[in-house]
């Protein structure tokens, strides 16, 4: 009998690898035999109809692999060591990539078609099934450039951009230092393991680490200056060729949003940055100091020792599923009871935990590293909500339109993750609900309002760079700091060094990426907000689950009747976070901790 705690992947090894892998390329082929130079597919409805089906087809049964490509790359992630796993997936994974780049042609016309054309096509009840396909298509080749340039843009992407982030963020990596360990005893340990020790409950411990952590900032600071300056000046450049006319377009346009909608959301938090000084000063006040040193913003706060096996975890979250929606705890025992999560920790297993869906034609795989302690109960809900997010949409959605966009893609898994969250607190005594209410506000600042005001620095630095054409690392920590300090307040201080911490944050990298975090959370807090208020909502919210990519977030909001550009649908998520730190300064008064 199969141990149904870990993945059976026999629904995956039922085709033979070898004959689909011929198929693959088969059906490849034969679909750019047909398409690729013809050209009626791109002035007739009807036609393109037949050709968005193919290709629909080809990206359900085919692509990247098929079952071949998802079974090699998920034993790649439970075995890390298996060189022959490692071979067989990048095999693979070289085939899919080289049906891939064949394939471009396809997505690449269509997007290049004339204002004409994708109003007609767009119109087109033949092809209505791929509306929002296309209309993805046509917005971001607005600011598409010529195949030729095109492939310039791509071929200095890695010298003028990765290869200068991989050389800080290697750098980082490289660096170690001897810390104080809550055992008394100092012990060589690298960047990224002092980056850990900085939130140790022992003050000795993480003041020492963050000693530690400054001094090696301080060190690469002038590498790090270099860096940010040189892909500041090739976003600068690529952004002046495409003729976008502000820094974080691309990225809105990627993840299918609106740029008011972003600016909106974005003014409703930074508005209430007053909210996230509340709970610093909370946290102040129940670590008994008059401000809190920059680096314990993450400091725990009480006891958070109970434990959860997987079983208990399980009908902790059979129970609030079940109290939200029977398709919801039906989906999840299919998960559990057919072999799609893998839950415990084991050698040559990677860390850390995910949810994926490779196609819309093969199942959902969950994995996890249990290990029994609270947060993994949060941990489970979280990638389950994503599993429940794909399980809706696969009811509804085409190939085309199966997958979440950026700026929506946690909602899921945080909606479950908060109700989870309502209910241990229910379980628990006060201190202990302290301590989860504690914990949890700190991930929705850090989520919600360290994000914004990551981005805000983000939009300022760009706009200093070009306007002064370099920036010091003096300045660039000048300007971080400022924006810091607004969302902080005056519970925290900028501490000596602090200035230094943009040096290791990858997402400013990845430009302008932080707000996704912020949408998705507050989305899913106003979600969470109607669906307290009336249980019925929750049909509004699987509507929501369902629609994956078949439409655009603001036409899928305006079906619920919400308008993501009226600030106080923000303001709703926010509202939550203040209820929930209300109840910890209620807690923390009847404690006697403040």
């Amino acid at each position: 009998m199969k141990n149904k705690n870990e993945w059976d992947l026999s629904v995956l090894t039922k085709v033979n690898f070898s004959q689909k892998r011929k198929k693959i390329a088969l059906e490849h082929d034969k679909f750019i035999k047909k398409w690729q130079k013809r050209s009626d597919w791109l002035e007739d409805p009807a036609v393109l109809r037949k050709a968005l089906d193919e290709f629909e087809n080809l990206i359900r049964f085919y692509n990247n692999g098929a079952e071949e490509g998802y079974y090699y790359w998920l034993k790649s992630e439970i075995d890390e060591n298996n060189s022959e796993v490692k071979a067989k997936n990048n095999q693979i994974t070289d085939f899919a990539l080289d049906l891939s780049n064949k394939l471009q042609f396809f997505e690449l016309r269509l997007a290049r078609l004339p204002q004409n054309l994708r109003s007609k096509f767009i119109k087109s009840s033949d092809l209505k099934p791929y509306k929002h396909f296309l209309e993805r298509l046509f917005a971001q080749s607005d600011y598409l450039l010529s195949d030729q340039e095109e492939k310039l843009l791509r071929l200095k992407e890695q010298t003028s951009n990765s290869n200068w982030t991989k050389m800080t963020s290697g750098f980082l990596s490289a660096e170690s230092a001897k810390v104080l360990l809550e055992n008394g005893k100092y012990s060589v340990k690298s960047f990224s393991e002092i980056s850990g020790l900085i939130s140790s409950k022992n003050k000795k411990v993480r003041n020492g680490a963050a000693k530690a952590f400054n001094q090696i900032l301080e060190k690469n600071i002038k590498v790090g200056e270099n860096e940010l300056n040189s892909i500041l000046a090739n976003k600068k450049v690529d952004d002046e060729l495409r003729g976008l006319k502000r820094p974080d377009l691309a990225r809105h346009l990627s993840d299918d949003i609106d740029s008011s909608v972003v600016d909106s959301m974005v003014q409703v938090v930074s508005d209430n940055f007053s909210l996230s000084q509340k709970y610093y000063k909370l946290k102040a006040q129940l670590l008994k100091v008059k401000k809190l040193k920059y680096h314990e913003r993450s400091v725990l706060i009480g006891k958070v020792e109970i434990k959860y096996s997987y079983n208990d975890s399980k009908k902790l979250l059979q129970g609030v599923l079940a109290e939200l929606d029977s398709e919801f705890v039906a989906i999840f025992n299919d998960f559990d009871q057919s072999g799609f999560i893998d839950v415990y920790p084991k050698s040559g297993k990677r860390s850390g935990a995910f949810c994926v869906s490779e196609s819309l034609s093969n199942p959902t795989f969950i994995m996890l590293n249990h290990n029994d302690k609270l947060n993994d109960v949060l941990t489970l809900a979280h990638e389950v909500g994503h599993g429940i997010n794909n399980e809706l949409m696969r009811q509804k959605q085409n190939a085309l339109n199966f997958g979440t966009p950026l700026s929506t893609a946690e909602v899921a898994s945080t909606f479950f993750e908060d109700f989870i969250l309502k209910a241990l607190s229910q379980e628990v005594d006060d201190e202990t609900r302290l301590g989860l209410i504690m914990e949890k506000l700190n991930q929705d600042v850090s989520t919600i309002f360290r994000q914004t005001a990551l981005y805000l620095f983000e939009k300022e630095l760009h706009q200093q760079f070009r306007a002064k054409g370099y920036l010091s690392s003096v300045e660039i920590g000048q300007l971080f700091q400022k924006h810091m300090s607004a969302y902080m307040g005056d519970s925290v201080e900028q501490s000596k060094g602090s200035e230094n911490w943009w040096l290791y944050w990858s997402h400013i990298r990845a430009f302008f990426y932080v707000y996704s975090y912020v949408s998705g959370l507050l989305i899913s807090k106003s979600l969470q907000g109607q669906v307290s208020k009336d249980k019925g909502f929750i049909e509004d919210v699987k509507y929501f689950l369902s629609a994956g990519l078949s439409e655009s977030p603001r036409d899928i909001f305006n079906n619920l009747g919400i308008d993501i550009h009226n600030k106080l649908f923000w303001k709703k998520g926010i509202d939550e976070v203040e209820v929930l730190l209300k109840e910890a300064q209620k807690l923390s008064k009847k404690l006697n901790k403040i």
